[in-house]
């Protein structure tokens, strides 16, 4: 089993005083942070004050961002040209400020949203999801409705009192690309579910490769009649942060407890109870890894509640080989989390394993940050094709608008066919077809409107008379005999309306051109 003595620390974790602890003050809920522990030097109570006005400028600019985020919506980023990330967290890290700055292939620009699963509302088709959201930013409303191109998830989908997997569903049903995969997500739902495949990989490895604790899995109450051992831990439901886990250490306490699970309605797991000396917390964030160690010192007997102290320790072997095995499955985990215990007797037993909705410790957290979006922004440019995605999504929206050819070819043809392309030199030595066609000569001088009503209504005239003057004309031009009207006289009814219409235009210019000569004398006479 694993050495009875602690993991060395880091060397460029030391301080002048000694190790460089820090103090967990977490309560139920899952924090971001785990602030630095006491001093134990002069030189180490500076670099506390100086670390503690630095958390609080940084916070205070964060809030600053935040009221400005809210005054200039829209703003930082290119509409037009832009790729939205949805990021799923609550408010104590503005992811923003990780992506401003970045941009995609062909200067896309990365626009990121982010809110908690409670503030977000899901619809999906086969074109992708779309997501409304309405969040309070510093005391204002804001509503938006975007479709995103990419998801990080830092919320866990259930714990107590809490179910988003409906919002899960539909960002799968749309085919968001996410960190970590929705696949791997939707997988961690319920913890013996995780724990059964870490059984498998126990058995793979061996029990001391991979010191699994022992557990026993009730489907509900009706089994719980007695553990084998007291006192055990007792883990009603799915639940994180050390929220539904009871210490029992008798039979008649045993019992109580199986009475609630029965008002439940729910499962629960039973386990030895460890008298810990500390636990570790093992992570790995793509390629980077880190290890902490954390012992309570405020007599809790769960070491993520209450105050702690946390350490930086060194990566050794047998810890990145526990870690590298626990991210192969369930397809791949970019980010993830292994907790283990560590026993008064020295023994190691690894008790659970968490995704990419892992609490960041230590003051290392803002380096775990960007690390992970740098992680993002890498699964972004190998996944994300915005110029294609555009550019199709506005040709459809445009509908019977104009469209260049290459919108064409994306949108399918256009509703209205195309004319008819005019006709060539050689075109014109071909046999005519059986409607008759104009006369050929050249071509009338460039008219107003009112001549192309003349010739629209000459054409139309000259086509509804059979058999016309326009035919003979035809007939002619090829050396054929055109055929004869009625009484074997042409009938000229194509060409009476198209002759007045041009003596009414000859008349209308005899008229202009006598009043002009009117004026002109009328001008001239008076000098």
């Amino acid at each position: 089993m694993g050495s009875g003595a602690p993991p060395a620390p880091s060397s460029g974790t030391a301080s002048a005083g000694g190790s460089d602890l820090s103090l967990n003050l977490r309560g139920g809920s899952r924090g971001t942070s785990a602030p630095s522990s006491p001093a134990k030097s002069r030189e180490s109570l500076l670099q506390r004050v100086q670390s503690l006005t630095g958390a609080a400028r940084d916070q205070g600019a964060n809030l600053l961002g935040s009221v400005t985020s809210v005054a200039s919506v829209g703003r930082g980023y290119n509409r037009d040209r832009c790729v939205t990330l949805l990021v799923v967290d609550d408010q104590n890290t503005d992811w923003s400020k990780y992506f401003r700055g970045r941009r995609l292939p062909g200067e896309w620009d990365i626009r990121v949203e982010q809110a908690e699963f409670r503030e977000l509302s899901v619809t999906a088709s086969s074109d992708g999801a779309n997501v409304s959201m309405a969040v309070y930013r510093s005391g204002t409303k804001v509503t938006r409705c975007f479709k995103p191109e990419f998801v990080l998830v830092r919320q866990n989908v259930r714990d107590a009192g809490a179910d988003h997997r409906a919002l899960l569903l539909g960002l799968k049903f749309g085919g968001v690309p996410s960190v970590n995969s929705l696949n791997s997500i939707y997988h961690f739902q319920d913890r013996p579910w995780v724990f059964g495949h870490l059984l498998q990989l126990q058995r793979r490895l061996g029990r001391e490769n991979f010191p699994l604790i022992e557990q026993t899995y009730y489907h509900n109450h009706t089994d719980m009649v007695s553990a084998p051992k007291f006192p055990v831990v007792i883990k009603i439901g799915h639940a994180h942060s050390g929220v539904a886990k009871v210490k029992v250490e008798t039979l008649a306490d045993f019992q109580d407890i199986a009475g609630v699970v029965a008002m439940l309605g729910t499962y629960c797991t039973v386990e030895p109870y460890i008298d810990a000396k500390y636990d570790i917390h093992i992570q790995k964030i793509g390629t980077n890894y880190k290890a902490f160690m954390r012992k309570s010192i405020s007599g809790n007997w769960k070491t993520n509640q209450g105050s702690a102290m946390l350490e930086a320790i060194g990566m050794n072997d047998r810890y990145k080989m526990w870690i590298d095995e626990v991210s192969e499955i369930f397809g791949g985990l970019e980010v993830c989390a292994l907790e283990l215990v560590v026993g008064k007797d020295g023994r190691e037993h690894i008790i659970e394993l968490n995704d990419s909705a892992t609490s960041f410790m230590g003051d290392s957290q803002e380096e775990d940050r960007r690390h992970l979006a740098e992680l993002v922004f890498q699964r972004m440019q190998a996944v994300c094709r915005p110029g294609i995605t555009k550019t199709a999504s506005r040709s459809s929206v445009s509908g019977s608008g104009a469209a260049s050819p290459e919108e064409r070819s994306v949108s399918g043809p256009p509703s209205v066919p195309p004319p008819a392309p005019l006709a060539t030199a050689a075109s014109i030595d071909r046999p005519l077809p059986p409607i008759p066609a104009e006369p050929t000569q050249p071509p009338p001088p460039p008219l107003t409107r009112r001549d192309s009503q003349v010739s629209q209504s000459s054409t139309v005239s000259s086509a509804s008379a059979a058999p016309s003057t326009t035919s003979s004309a035809a007939g002619a031009a090829t050396g054929t005999a055109a055929p004869a009207g009625a009484g074997g006289t042409p009938s000229r009814g194509g060409f009476a309306r198209q002759g007045s219409l041009s003596a009414a235009l000859t008349e209308d210019a005899e008229d202009t051109m006598k009043n002009l000569r009117k004026t002109f004398a009328g001008i001239f006479g008076d000098m």
